[in-house]
């Protein structure tokens, strides 16, 4: 299990502050997110917030066209997303501030309060879940808060959360992704491909071919058949759309087997 639940609100501490620092220019300022400012990430965390608290009221939205696949899916959510941004453009940055304060408390109850180890409401779909517990559910929405602040900060050239206690569970939740993005990489049981992230910031995950899947493990593992050496700058965004795969590579180090090690540059752990 990943505990999380106890992060969400020294998180959202330091979004309030670092939105209340911005200027006007930097409101505006372009992110690593396509198409969206520095005010659009803000009206995006305000929603995360509002619909989070609306499906704690049992309050749940029913899709307006037919799921049939991840792509379907995905194709929702970003025209529910941009629908939303759209809309929050009249909002002043104030007024975005003040009710990222207020549903952000709320918000972070919510989670603590949460039971980690029920069925999710959601199940995390880029993990290639169709039912999830609880907690995992939990950690992929820290993730989100996490990645989304990590952005604005980045755009208005402030510090990012770069410590161990908030970096680590994300990139934990991230590498939960790994099996499913190996799930039709073919490979001789007991092969193993190991992930470090570098410095103490990181760590190192092991997946390990067994009984023709592929098994996430911290285990201690000798002469992998493959190796990755990310840094912790270059993961985050990796995982998250901020560079591309042959951006991440340049600047990690592989060794053993490449062509096993490639799939890793290929996971997305957010819904886009």
């Amino acid at each position: 299990m990943i505990s999380t639940q106890h992060l969400f609100k020294p998180l959202d501490k330091k979004l309030i502050e670092l939105l209340r620092s911005l200027s006007d220019e930097d409101w505006n300022r372009p992110t690593q997110a396509p198409l969206w400012t520095v005010k659009d990430i803000a009206a995006h965390l305000l929603d995360t917030n509002l619909r989070s608290l609306s499906s704690r009221d049992n309050h749940q939205l029913k899709p307006d066209v037919e799921i049939n696949s991840y792509q379907d899916l995905v194709d929702y959510l970003n025209r529910m997303n941009a629908d939303w941004v759209k809309a929050t453009k009249r909002l002043s940055p104030q007024i975005l501030t003040e009710l990222l304060e207020i549903t952000g408390k709320q918000y972070s109850a919510h989670m603590m309060n949460a039971d980690p180890n029920v069925q999710a409401p959601v199940s995390v779909d880029w993990a290639g879940e169709k039912k999830s517990v609880n907690w995992f559910h939990i950690a992929r929405e820290f993730t989100e808060k996490w990645h989304h602040q990590q952005q604005i900060r980045e755009a208005v050239g402030r510090p990012g959360i770069m410590t161990k206690e908030f970096f680590y569970p994300v990139m934990d939740t991230f590498m939960r992704g790994m099996p499913h993005r190996y799930r039709e990489v073919p490979a001789a049981e007991g092969t193993v491909v190991k992930i470090t992230v570098n410095t103490e910031l990181g760590g190192q995950w092991l997946l390990i071919r067994n009984n023709n899947a592929w098994q996430l493990t911290k285990a201690a593992v000798e002469n992998p058949d493959a190796g990755i050496t990310l840094e912790p700058d270059m993961a985050w965004k990796l995982f998250t759309k901020g560079i591309n795969p042959q951006t991440a590579k340049a600047t990690s180090i592989i060794t053993g087997n490449e062509q096993l090690a490639e799939p890793a540059f290929r996971l997305i752990a957010v819904m886009a």
